[in-house]
């Protein structure tokens, strides 16, 4: 299983079965890496642009058979807002500084090879902290069929239960009663 620098697992074997289409892929299937930040890697962004920046991975018309993993600014971030473990749904409150539900789980790290320490390739996707905390903690599985944690769905209710009382309707007059009753107890 994956670790982290800390020697802690991340739940998976392989981070790219949870990679999902690179995050600066183009919809028309272009290299947005190559055109954007050319100069972070000059020979990348030149061999892209002889080819007018098609993804190696998704271009067919080349003689290069390249997997994500063959591509040296490959990033991919799950935008999903639920535990890809549990399913439990991210519930966040406006205005609030609650700790989010859902946290950004890595699934790869520095490959050894950077002095700088930096991420070999981005792939992240999002855990409940319930999921988060058994998968770093023990050899839970991001495959796991599992329902989320008693605690988390509490959790998930509790932020549900505050959201339907702020649609609640209460009138002005109502309101304004309320005050004034207040206002001459005090």
């Amino acid at each position: 299983m994956e670790k982290t620098p800390r020697g802690t697992a991340v739940g998976v074997d392989d981070p790219y079965e949870f990679a999902g289409l690179c995050d600066h892929l183009t919809g028309e299937g272009t290299c947005r890496y190559a055109f954007d930040h050319y100069e972070h890697d000059p020979a990348f962004a030149r061999e892209r642009a002889t080819e007018e920046y098609a993804c190696p991975v998704v271009d067919s018309d080349t003689d290069e058979d390249w997997t994500w993993a063959d591509c040296p600014h490959f990033r991919s971030r799950n935008r999903d807002r639920e535990c890809v473990r549990c399913g439990l749904e991210e519930k966040r409150v406006a205005h609030s500084s609650e700790r989010p539900l859902l946290e950004e789980h890595h699934l790869s790290y520095a490959d050894g090879s950077s002095e700088e320490g930096t991420l070999s390739h981005e792939i992240t996707v999002y855990l409940c902290r319930w999921c988060h905390a058994k998968v770093h903690t023990s050899w839970a599985r991001l495959t796991d069929d599992v329902a989320p944690d008693p605690e988390a769905v509490a959790a998930l209710e509790e932020r549900r239960g505050r959201e339907m009382d702020e649609f609640g309707f209460e009138s002005a007059a109502d309101r304004y009663e309320r005050d004034r009753s207040d206002d001459r107890t005090t």
